[in-house]
């Protein structure tokens, strides 16, 4: 753990602030975190954070910030630990009803509450949210999903109940209402925004049965509260700019909206010039326009800005691997991956894995780096497995199991790795506004196919062919051959008794084929097809991510022209 998290010498405990100045305080450590004095700003909260809700909610939301860049175990548990004491500091300043717990009912006892124990609700909902994404932080799997539950509903009812109590006519504005504003705004649309993206049955799992949040009442929410000064202004930001540059690929149909993006960042920019966090959301938001070179700028800026977290560092090591993955430049994909393998402790099977998979892109007559083989990189992938919780990354598995088959004496080559994680993070939809991008990748997909043809028939054979097909049928979608892409995906599809291992390649085929036929206008074939692909395939590789994609498609058939639950299938 870092240094600056030990506890400071202080030789006399600092006199208790009224809220007013404990929230100027807090800005000012914000505006030094976002200018990259991480340390001075966690100094500068960490005297208080036994006395003053929001210096502790602040200090733990900056450590909650670092877990979820280091995905390290001993962060996320220090962040969750951190958080929990945060919690239990908001927990005092609550008014208390006559039996002795927290009031439940701001509508009928809300008038009765002082301006701080109305911040107090506040601040524990947010303690509990956050808490509650750390558990989901550390497994994309539905059980970590119901262990967050508890804390997710009994935030959830306390933003609603506050919500209510902010638009009844008991309300009134304290001296410090913009940042109560602030953490509602921050509240209500996480909550919209998050639930509106969940599949149903993960709903149903939460208890949240019959709440699937509104999406643009969230987003508005979050824009409210991001345009505003106030406290919260950064996360609400954060969200928002997470939501539209990566949530959106990774799990959605990559569509994210770069021009809001852009607009949101540009007073950020414009105040925080070099802020490493922002120099990554405009590196990412120009890789998504297809600005790849102009993205590689930008994220090589943001690794030049600090030097106190390498943790931004990873991140931006992580998009460059992309953005030269895209170009078809695999060594020097090959040099980030290996950088992250070296650095950063989030999933080093993954980043091995990805080491191996841009060397077996390489001609055979071309020296390697560092004189490493592909064959032995492969091989290593499993020795590096982690648990986190007792779970292993959803993404970890699935490169473990797909290097599972270099462990025989006379492996079969994996046809286009590289590219099938790239599809996994939803690169072909990054790419889709650059014709000689897609184009180059056409070129390896063919190439491939033509290797495939003339190799030896082995037990691996009909699940490498499809999954080129499935890429292919990408490709060829995005350069506008719709009936050339539908035929690739079908015929993944309809070899699904013949495929082995790659299970997963039948209900993502589908996935595509839908979104095609949404793209084609056949509104009814599209939604027979997302809601086969729901229902009819579970226990295969990424299944979690395939689902949020396929709600995801099957809420934006909703949105585009139809009130009907059968687009839905809920």
């Amino acid at each position: 753990m870092a240094s600056y998290r030990k506890d400071a010498h202080t030789t006399e405990k600092p006199a208790p602030l009224p809220l007013q100045a404990c929230l100027e305080e807090c800005m000012e450590a914000v505006d030094l975190f976002l200018n990259n004095h991480f340390t001075e700003s966690l100094d500068r909260l960490r005297p208080r954070v036994k006395d003053s809700m929001y210096h502790a909610l602040i200090y733990a939301t900056v450590l909650e910030m670092e877990a979820m860049m280091t995905f390290q175990h001993d962060d996320i548990i220090s962040a969750g630990s951190t958080m929990k004491s945060a919690q239990e500091v908001c927990q005092r300043f609550r008014k208390k009803n006559a039996i002795g717990g927290p009031v439940t009912n701001f509508k009928s006892s809300g008038s009765t509450l002082t301006e701080e124990e109305l911040h107090a609700e506040l601040c524990y909902a947010e303690c509990l949210l956050q808490r509650a994404a750390l558990t989901f932080l550390q497994d994309e799997s539905l059980v970590s999903f119901i262990k967050g539950g508890i804390k997710v509903r009994n935030s959830y009812m306390i933003y609603k109940e506050l919500n209510a109590f902010f638009h009844s006519d008991n309300f009134c504005k304290g001296p410090n209402h913009m940042h109560f504003e602030g953490g509602l705004s921050l509240g209500i649309g996480a909550f919209n925004l998050t639930l509106s993206m969940f599949p149903a049955r993960i709903l149903r799992l939460l208890e949240f049965a019959g709440f699937s949040g509104d999406k643009e009442y969230g987003l508005s929410q979050l824009h409210k509260g991001a345009t505003s000064l106030n406290l919260r202004s950064m996360l609400c930001a954060l969200l928002l700019l997470s939501h539209y540059t990566f949530l959106s690929f990774i799990l959605g149909t990559g569509e994210g909206d770069v021009t809001e993006a852009e607009r949101l960042l540009q007073p950020f920019r414009a105040r925080y010039p070099c802020g490493a966090i922002f120099l990554f959301f405009a590196g990412r938001a120009e890789e998504i326009k297809g600005n790849i070179d102009e993205a590689v700028s930008l994220f090589e800026d943001g690794c030049k800005a600090q030097q106190e977290w390498k943790q931004f560092h990873h991140m931006c090591y992580w998009e460059l691997m992309w953005c030269f993955t895209f170009k078809r430049n695999w060594k020097t994909a090959y040099f980030y991956a290996d950088l992250l393998s070296k650095e950063s402790r989030w999933s080093k099977a993954m980043y091995v894995y990805m080491k191996a998979a841009y060397l077996s892109m390489l001609p055979a007559g071309q020296p390697r780096p560092f004189g490493e083989r592909d064959v032995e990189l492969f091989r290593q992938v499993r020795s590096f497995k982690q648990k986190i919780a007792g779970k292993s990354p959803p993404t970890e598995k699935f490169a473990i199991r797909k290097a599972r088959r270099y462990e025989a004496s006379h492996p079969v080559k994996l046809p286009v790795p590289a590219l099938e994680m790239m599809y996994m993070w939803n690169g072909f939809t990054v790419i889709r506004r650059r014709p000689e991008l897609i184009e180059g990748m056409m070129e390896t997909l063919v190439e491939a196919e033509r290797t495939l043809q003339d190799t030896l028939l082995s037990e691996y054979t009909v699940d490498d062919r499809c999954l080129v097909l499935l890429l292919k049928g990408l490709c060829l979608k995005h350069q506008g051959q719709t009936q050339a892409a539908e035929d690739c995906f079908t015929r993944v599809y309809t070899s699904e008794k013949k495929i082995k291992f790659d299970h997963y390649l039948v209900p993502n085929a589908l996935l595509e084929l839908g979104m095609l036929h949404t793209q084609m206008g056949h509104k009814e074939k599209a939604a027979k097809l997302l809601r086969k692909a729901k229902h009819d395939y579970k226990d295969y590789s990424m299944e979690s991510r395939t689902m949020f994609r396929i709600h995801a498609a099957l809420s934006k058939l909703k949105a585009d022209g139809s009130d009907q639950d059968e687009y839905t299938g809920m």
